[in-house]
């Protein structure tokens, strides 16, 4: 923990206290896979100039900050939003439906961290197979920020990309002591250097002219169930804006109302206000408009039903995910991490598939399926 404070500029009894209120976190599992690291704390919360998000670690060379990834704020309208907040020329970049991971370096092995903080074994075995670690004997200041999409996620498994396991799509490149990012321009040599994939480019265009530019991508996007776009400035000054297409609200709600009890009333409602603010934007007709109703509508009911169907019949409410893994040693440190971060799972046992591991997981939605069997049973809301 001292090494924590010296990084924050704290007294040790400030950080103690920090870790008192879970706002530091123990961020990564000691073993020989994470060789590298001797200890490492998140920050659970955003602190004086650090993000959430953030790690500091203590490495056999000294003690090291990686910044948390900063939020990106979101755009309602596209027109008055683009016109309001940038000048000149814009990036529209495709909003990838993945997690957020940083790529880092310590010592002699690469590692993935989480959005909140956490290296991941899963992650980082992953990382290591698909990432050049000459970037960063090159690079060391810098990270990868990149977002791990395919139907192998631990957290977000999709398969519109047709990623059939898991791979990583970087789109900024920053300084990880000083989170400041390097130009888009900048950012796309870097990649095609180091054979970097990056989350797709799908426009530049001037300011004055990204809003119709934007609706007809967001179309698009939408209609092959795609997440949406980032905003940005070339220089990446100032910070970018995101913008979700129709179908990812709906999905997300899907999602959140088989969950319910898992989610907050406010993760549900803002996609609700974010299709009302789409629909009237894009100047849908009747039937356009009926279309968006039936697809939010469905999107509520179909998936929460789903879950009181399940319990009804003395099921739990899960969620199931496929893993793969090169090695039997990650896959129980990914377990471990898992019951670290509080969630409760059941792991198939592993089957051997062309040298690697693949392994089915079912997270356990206590609850939602505590909810819904309290009121099957006649108790009130």
């Amino acid at each position: 923990m001292k090494f924590v404070a010296e990084a924050l500029h704290l007294a040790p009894p400030a950080a103690r206290r920090l870790e008192d209120r879970n706002i530091l976190r123990k961020a990564v599992i000691k073993h020989s896979f994470f060789s590298d690291i001797l200890d490492a704390y998140n920050l659970q919360k955003k602190f004086g100039e650090y993000e959430e998000g953030t790690l500091i670690v203590k490495t056999q060379n000294g003690v090291d900050i990686v910044r948390g990834y900063p939020k990106i704020r979101r755009a309602l309208t596209l027109y008055p939003t683009i016109m309001k907040h940038f000048e000149g020329e814009v990036v529209l970049e495709e909003k990838m439906n993945g997690y957020n991971v940083r790529i880092v370096h310590f010592g002699r092995n690469i590692y993935a961290v989480t959005r909140r903080g956490f290296v991941c074994p899963y992650t980082t075995e992953k990382a290591r197979e698909l990432i050049d670690i000459e970037f960063f004997k090159d690079h060391p200041n810098l990270m990868l920020c990149s977002e791990a999409v395919g139907e192998e996620s631990p957290f977000v498994p999709k398969d519109v990309y047709g990623v059939k396991t898991i791979d990583f799509f970087v789109f900024d490149i920053r300084d990880r002591k000083t989170n400041t990012p390097l130009p888009v321009r900048e950012k796309e040599k870097l990649a095609d250097e180091y054979g970097f994939k990056i989350a797709p480019i799908l426009a530049v265009v001037h300011a004055s002219k990204a809003h119709e530019v934007a609706v007809d991508i967001i179309r698009k996007l939408g209609e092959e169930g795609r997440e949406g776009v980032i905003i940005k400035d070339p220089e990446m000054n100032p910070p970018p804006i995101k913008y979700t297409t129709s179908q990812s609200n709906c999905s997300d709600l899907r999602y959140a109302f088989r969950y319910f009890n898992e989610y907050s009333k406010d993760f549900m409602l803002s996609r609700i206000v974010r299709e009302a603010f789409q629909s009237f934007e894009f100047k849908e007709n009747e039937n356009e408009l009926k279309e968006r109703c039936l697809r939010l509508g469905e999107a509520i009911l179909k998936s929460m039903i789903e879950s009181i169907k399940e319990v009804s019949e003395g099921k739990k409410v899960v969620e199931k995910y496929r893993l793969r893994f090169k090695s039997l040693e990650v896959f129980e440190l990914f377990k471990e991490h898992l019951r670290r971060m509080g969630v409760d799972a059941e792991f198939s046992e592993p089957v051997e598939d062309n040298g690697t591991y693949v392994v089915y997981l079912e997270k356990y939605m206590m609850g939602t399926t505590d909810k819904i069997l309290h009121h099957l049973k006649g108790n009130l809301w």
